[in-house]
């Protein structure tokens, strides 16, 4: 049982996680990756977010991140290797994480006593994660540790953020999830990626998008107006109590005290962040 108030975890997760995706969508991750002569915006996030597993190619990327069309990714990968190694992505990437966030929060509060106490915090969390089944974690939890505060929360924000992605997929396959179906039942819940960005990003073509939709209303979880069914509900609510369970144990080990204190920083940040323009004004909705 428990010691954590219910949901305490995924309340903590979700400005770490938001904050963390920041950086794909900043100008500065573009610049970086540019400047090794990745220019295309899909073969950059391919490469900034698998970088930590080596040079790896589309099948462990399509597993890993899931919800992308294998197509797309096989278009840039393994390809992009040979324009950039892992090595040289991944200190891109770094130096994209420095920029995005000094311009997103400001010089004061990188300096901050409150960056450094949410860096110790994440970190503490996060030594309360584990590999196995978590490909995408295990890779991020072989990488130093950056010295600088702001750089060491991102990396912790990374470490949970991917721990408790491996264990969303394990839920996903569990409830029969495909890769599309997910997405569109979590954009129908209102609160996941707006459909016009699933399109532009996932490599999806409508008609994939419908076949998916299709498949849901068969199985009574999607009305005939893409709204989500009472059984559809349900089963996003389920989805995500099941990533809880697997997701706990980081939080646990912070305790109660740790995670609240870590989640109003973690939420100060991210309204920073967000009132600064670090997301697009359109990325979640049902549009």
């Amino acid at each position: 049982m428990s010691s954590l108030p219910p949901r305490a975890g995924r309340h903590c997760h979700n400005p770490l996680n938001s904050l963390h995706a920041t950086v794909y969508f900043s100008p500065d991750f573009t610049k970086e990756l540019a400047g090794l002569g990745v220019e295309d915006r899909s073969a950059a996030y391919f490469a900034g977010r698998a970088a930590a597993m080596g040079a790896v190619g589309p099948g462990v990327v399509a597993a890993t991140f899931y919800n992308f069309r294998h197509d797309l990714i096989a278009r840039h990968l393994p390809a992009v290797w040979r324009t950039a190694s892992p090595e040289a992505v991944l200190a891109a990437r770094l130096r994209a994480v420095d920029s995005t966030l000094r311009r997103l929060l400001g010089e004061e509060a990188i300096a901050s006593d409150e960056m450094a106490e949410a860096a110790r915090l994440a970190l503490r969390a996060a030594e309360g994660c584990t590999r196995h089944a978590r490909p995408l974690y295990a890779a991020h939890a072989d990488l130093p540790v950056p010295e600088e505060p702001h750089l060491a929360y991102w990396h912790a924000t990374t470490l949970l953020r991917e721990h408790r992605g491996d264990g969303h997929l394990t839920a996903l396959l569990d409830l029969e999830l495909d890769p599309l179906e997910a997405l569109v039942s979590h954009t129908a819940t209102g609160k996941g990626m707006a459909r016009k960005w699933v399109m532009a990003t996932r490599g999806w073509e409508q008609s994939d998008w419908d076949a998916a939709a299709e498949r849901l209303r068969e199985r009574g979880l999607l009305d005939g107006e893409g709204e989500l069914t009472e059984a559809g509900v349900a089963l996003r609510a389920d989805l995500e109590d099941r990533t809880d369970r697997l997701d706990l144990a980081p939080y646990e080990l912070l305790g109660a005290q740790g995670v609240a204190r870590l989640t109003e920083l973690a939420k100060g940040f991210l309204v920073a962040a967000a009132l600064a323009g670090g997301f697009p004004a359109d990325l979640v909705g049902k549009g």
